[in-house]
């Protein structure tokens, strides 16, 4: 009896140090993502009208992961904003925009569809960074075009898309460059009749320098 008392006790104490190790992995473990979420991708539009910086929602991880991976693969660079509309919005991201015919631009396929990913808090306000996709008669899911993508430029925001198609970012810095391509002349497909040529780029900053350079305020 003494001895079964005695594994008991045993069993007791290894119970709580397993215990405490898993408590502890948790709270290293917690520190760890706390230490990696200190850090954030600015995604830079550079066009002959100047910058964009845009910052890309967590909320939104497929879409912000696919852009990050086509924007480090170079996809984007040498693409045109192929349709602008004044008081609207500037769409680009389109693969057939590199080539010569001018007639193609906004049919390039990437291959993939990305699902929606709608959220109430994310609202297609001026500078919102929006997916473009097939209408619902084609596309009753509203999955989103796997590089193709639009900005919005109106300055009272387009609500009437909210829910619709999914935003996932927002123009932190070059709101005013939005505005200068949206005003560009246009053919009767609204496309430039000068090419707006952009190249992207991503970098990591420390959120606290976003915050102080840029004023953009990361939910808590």
């Amino acid at each position: 009896m003494p001895q079964q008392n005695h594994n008991l006790t045993i069993g007791s104490l290894n119970l709580k140090l397993f215990l405490f190790l898993l408590l502890f992995g948790l709270s290293l473990t917690e520190s760890f993502a706390k230490k990696k979420s200190k850090k954030d991708t600015l995604v830079t539009i550079s066009t002959q009208f100047g910058d964009m910086v845009v910052v890309l929602y967590d909320e939104t991880p497929q879409h912000k992961a696919n852009f990050l991976k086509l924007v480090k693969e170079g996809f984007y660079n040498n693409t045109t904003f192929h349709r602008i509309i004044d008081d609207f919005m500037i769409q680009g991201g389109d693969k057939n925009s590199k080539d010569e015919d001018k007639t193609n631009d906004g049919a390039g396929d990437i291959g993939y569809q990305i699902p929606a990913e709608f959220n109430p808090q994310l609202k297609h306000v001026r500078g919102a960074l929006a997916a473009a996709r097939q209408g619902d008669y084609v596309n009753p899911q509203r999955q989103s075009s796997g590089s193709q993508f639009y900005i919005v430029e109106n300055h009272q925001g387009t609500p009437h898309l909210n829910n619709q198609y999914t935003v996932f970012g927002q123009v932190i810095s070059g709101l005013d460059v939005i505005d200068k391509i949206a005003e560009q002349p246009k053919d009767a497909r609204d496309r430039p009749v000068t090419d707006i040529r952009m190249t992207v780029k991503a970098e990591k900053l420390k959120k606290k320098k976003i915050t102080k350079k840029y004023g953009y305020a990361y939910p808590v």
